[in-house]
């Protein structure tokens, strides 16, 4: 990433360069990922790999297991189809089914409630607080008779208040399975997420941090049982060539998908450093802007912005204006998941139920910081931001 670019308050953008679609500041930036120079590399490894004809549970999805497990810090690492499937396959190993209840955040994305439906139980909600995550101080009202686990959302490479959280689930006996799919290496006091319920989610999907070629998932746990069965129930119930021992699914991460992960991983930390370091740019210009408010940032906690958000007044018309001047920005998500039309009739809420995520819903606005921008671009955000208030 540049450093010697100045940062300036002068009402006169930087000039910045097009990128190939058409904007200055791009949201996705796998082309630059995979660049021609890049692909090179990974072509030689499929090279190499194709003529073994390991593509089923092979050697290197065992090794992308085992340095994903070095890397989060748990016994266990199991690959998966998505990270949708790790949250359903975790659930199910833990014996939730048809008529029970999982306690879930009201403001995720629609794979958290769509894993619990899978399974045939219902997504309870609790409202979040404004670093986005689960508000725990309302999930022991949410426990009911029906409650057979709690699903915290660390969302956006923040990380849910998982020891009050965990304080709860152990006075109600109740399992935790973590959704960690947007935050890899994100911590509390040094405490991986994925490492403190029974099981951790994360997604491997083209747009997170580490990331495949498609979709992909991994289970973490440091449960011998529970990995053992997750093993068995990921590859339809085997436990040998021939012998069914549970009714499974066929959710294999494919072995082609692990050489991209294996080639990718040891990234892992350097894409994470360079987005908190663009975040840090992003939080210091964008927080002295009065219309702007930044979510907390709490010290004893890693955030290792899957997305960086913040909340913005006349947030729809920033946008544009972020749009006429090359800048790709988002909403995550304008309509919560508990008023979606596929969850009306199942949990019967209605707009004002979850205040907190009402309001972000209205305000919030997610910014490109990935590891791929340059200094030059991040200081381009925060200026074309304060233009717009200032115009």
């Amino acid at each position: 990433m540049q450093s010697n670019v100045k940062k300036t308050t002068s009402d006169s953008l930087i000039d910045l360069p097009l990128q190939p679609n058409g904007t200055k500041v791009q949201w996705s930036y796998l082309d630059k990922q995979f660049s021609s120079e890049k692909m090179e590399q990974v072509f030689d490894l499929f090279r190499s790999f194709i003529p073994t004809g390991d593509f089923t549970l092979g050697k290197p999805l065992q090794e992308f297991e085992a340095k994903f497990a070095k890397l989060i810090g748990t016994k266990h690492a199991l690959g998966v189809n998505s990270g949708t499937d790790a949250l359903k396959l975790s659930l199910k190993a833990l014996g939730v089914g048809y008529g029970d209840e999982v306690i879930t955040t009201a403001n995720t994305f629609v794979a958290t409630v769509g894993a619990i439906a899978e399974t045939g139980a219902k997504p309870v909600f609790v409202d979040c607080t404004d670093n986005f995550c689960m508000d725990v101080s309302q999930v022991e009202k949410a426990i009911t008779s029906k409650t057979k686990a709690i699903m915290p959302v660390h969302y956006a490479g923040q990380m849910t208040d998982m020891p009050a959280l965990l304080e709860i689930a152990k006075k109600h006996n109740l399992p935790v399975v973590e959704d960690s799919c947007q935050c890899i290496l994100g911590n509390i006091d040094g405490k991986n997420s994925g490492t403190w319920g029974n099981t951790g989610a994360f997604s491997l999907h083209p747009l997170k941090n580490l990331n495949v070629w498609g979709d992909g998932g991994m289970i973490v746990t440091n449960d011998d049982t529970l990995a053992d069965t997750l093993g068995k129930m990921r590859n339809h119930g085997l436990a040998g060539r021939d012998e069914v021992v549970m009714l499974g699914c066929n959710s294999r991460l494919d072995t082609l998908q692990a050489v991209i992960g294996n080639w990718l991983i040891g990234d892992v930390h350097k894409i994470t450093d360079t987005r908190i370091r663009n975040a840090k740019i992003l939080d210091e210009g964008l927080g002295a802007i009065p219309q702007i408010t930044i979510p907390p940032r709490l010290k004893n906690r890693k955030l290792v912005f899957h997305l960086y958000i913040v909340f913005a007044e006349r947030r729809d018309e920033l946008m544009k204006f972020c749009k006429e001047k090359g800048i790709q920005t988002k909403v995550h998500y304008p309509v919560p998941i508990y008023r979606q039309p596929a969850l009306v009739n199942l949990c019967g809420h209605k707009e004002g139920d979850f205040p907190v995520t009402d309001r972000h819903a209205k305000n919030m606005i997610s910014f490109p910081a990935h590891d791929h921008l340059t200094e030059a671009q991040v200081n381009y955000i925060v200026q074309t931001v304060n233009q717009f208030y200032k115009g």
